[in-house]
């Protein structure tokens, strides 16, 4: 049983706003939420991610730290 006077007020119908729009009810200890970024206008839930990595990461690690890649020349730039 919870002790009374302790815990904050519960709203059971806080709403979401995301660029001044309600976006969905939830409960919590406010009773409003603002955000910048929910599931309906994320990148990764709405399919329009785009991955850019034009250089790549590995072969960048590698340029910049001065490691070849042997294996792919067939061990042809060892001394």
């Amino acid at each position: 049983m919870a002790k009374p006077g302790i815990h904050p007020e519960w709203y059971p119908e806080a709403k979401v706003y995301c660029n001044g729009q309600v976006v969905m009810t939830v409960g919590s200890t406010k009773p409003e939420l603002h955000v910048d970024v929910w599931s309906g206008n994320h990148p990764f839930y709405t399919g329009t991610q785009k991955i850019i990595d034009t250089e790549g990461r590995v072969e960048r690690f590698r340029r910049k730290y001065g490691m070849t890649n042997d294996r792919a020349s067939g061990g042809k730039n060892k001394k």
